[in-house]
């Protein structure tokens, strides 16, 4: 039984109380205007999207954060999830999220459109 465990596959996560779970951007080598930084500078991202909502989250109205949102993050408290192979993916309190990005008058983004970017 213990080699069972050990060869299984998660294929979902979800976070419980007030959390998320956020697929980190990547960080970037170039700059706005087009200048592509030498060696391993990088410009840190703090920008992801929300993957996952707890149960908590999803059910009070005061929150308006919902799955495939784009969002601003303080990684300070944030909890690496080493879930994918590309370890992309924190779980962060819901204090931890800034700010939400949205386009005025917009829908609510699906996960197509969360492919395309």
């Amino acid at each position: 039984m213990a080699e069972s465990r050990k060869t299984m596959k998660w294929d979902i996560i979800e976070p419980v109380g007030d959390r998320v779970v956020i697929r980190k951007d990547e960080n970037r080598r170039e700059t706005k205007s087009g200048i592509v930084l030498p060696g391993n500078h990088e410009i840190p991202t703090l920008t992801g999207r929300v993957i996952a909502v707890s149960k908590q989250v999803e059910n009070d109205e005061d929150v308006t954060l919902r799955q495939y949102d784009k969002v601003l993050f303080d990684p300070r408290e944030a909890i690496p999830v080493e879930f994918e192979a590309d370890n992309r993916l924190f779980v962060v309190p819901l204090e931890r999220v800034l700010a939400i990005f949205r386009h005025s008058g917009a829908p609510a983004p699906t996960k197509a459109d969360v492919e395309k970017d």
